[in-house]
């Protein structure tokens, strides 16, 4: 017998919902029994090579509400442009870096800050250089496929000028979105990044 074709039907999307904290960050959330740390919640360990730097900045939604229950990972290479894994062919990357961190906005302010180290040159697909440039990795509630975006330095104009990915942004007025201002009031070279999701400014995110 022939099977129906509307027996089964498409079940509705799942976003991240409240377990991505209980899976990823137990700790914050005041679950103490599964990890000893929240992983990639641990600082930079000092024997690691490179000049020490702070991102912060808020995630906002379209209304321009400030996110609260944001999840952030962030992925880079090392001082040298080498990235941690099997997958480095050009070299061997620092192996006290992990390049790689994870941590949850404030719950109050929607704040996020991670301390690690200011990232080198790594080549693009065809070779040339990119400039330096964090990987951002967002989930959060109503968000169904984590969006990536990119963190570049802005005080690495001529690089940024020269990026190969910045490069093939059509619309040159929307590049700002993806730039980090710095400042160094704190003595540690700290770069604010604001991400908008939506609505004027919204951010540019990368299809990956």
């Amino acid at each position: 017998m022939v099977q129906r074709l509307d027996r089964l039907k498409e079940s509705p999307s799942q976003t991240a919902g409240p377990y991505v904290h209980i899976g990823t960050t137990p700790h914050f959330i005041g679950i103490d029994n599964v990890y000893p740390v929240d992983l990639g919640s641990l600082p930079v360990p000092p024997e690691v090579k490179g000049e020490r730097i702070v991102i912060t900045g808020r995630i906002f939604d379209g209304s321009g509400n400030a996110l609260r229950d944001a999840l952030i990972e962030i992925w880079q290479a090392d001082a040298n442009g080498l990235y941690p894994g099997r997958g480095e062919h050009r070299g061997t990357a620092d192996p006290a870096f992990s390049g790689w961190a994870r941590q949850p906005v404030d719950g109050t302010t929607g704040i996020y800050r991670f301390e690690t180290i200011k990232p080198g040159s790594a080549p693009y697909s065809d070779g040339r250089p990119m400039a330096p440039h964090i990987t951002f990795w967002i989930v959060s509630r109503g968000i169904n496929v984590g969006l990536h975006t990119r963190l570049y330095f802005g005080d690495e104009e001529a690089a940024n000028a020269a990026d190969p990915v910045l490069g093939r942004i059509e619309l040159k007025s929307r590049v700002p979105t993806l730039i980090a201002s710095r400042s160094d009031e704190s003595g540690v070279p700290t770069y604010t990044f604001d991400i908008r999701l939506q609505g004027e400014n919204e951010t540019i995110f990368f299809d990956i």
